[in-house]
């Protein structure tokens, strides 16, 4: 029997950031966005900076994860993330203003590009999230 809802848990080292049961969980794979409903296939992915979202009676949460790992079974979603934060915990000026930075660092002939790339993804998917649930 498939179960009606899916429990998802997204941790980081410094907290629990989101538990509860839901509809559907999307996520940010390093491949590409990934959905899971109740009852799928198990997995494990890693994953890139980007927005997760899921769905449930509660409505719709939104966060900013800036990698790791979601280990999917049938009845559960674990995401490891190095961080992760909830849409109404970003200061969109803040974001935007890392985002600007980052993006003139990246410019400079001293830098190392690859880092400062992977700072500007974790950057982008905190705006995008808080304008994402603003949206909402």
């Amino acid at each position: 029997m498939i179960p009606s809802k899916i429990h998802l848990e997204v941790v980081t080292p410094e907290r629990r950031v989101f538990e509860r049961d839901v509809d559907e969980v999307i996520l940010p794979g390093a491949l590409g966005m990934f959905g899971v409903l109740p009852g799928h296939a198990p997995m494990l992915s890693e994953l890139r900076a980007g927005v997760a979202t899921c769905h449930g009676s509660f409505g719709r949460e939104v966060m900013a994860i800036s990698a790791g790992f979601a280990e999917v079974t049938p009845e559960r979603v674990t995401v490891m993330a190095e961080t992760c934060e909830r849409a109404e915990e970003i200061d969109i000026a803040r974001a935007e203003a890392m985002v600007e930075e980052l993006e003139e660092e990246i410019r400079k002939p001293e830098t190392d590009p690859e880092i400062v790339r992977l700072r500007l993804m974790k950057h982008l998917a905190r705006v995008q999230a808080k304008r994402t649930s603003a949206g909402s």
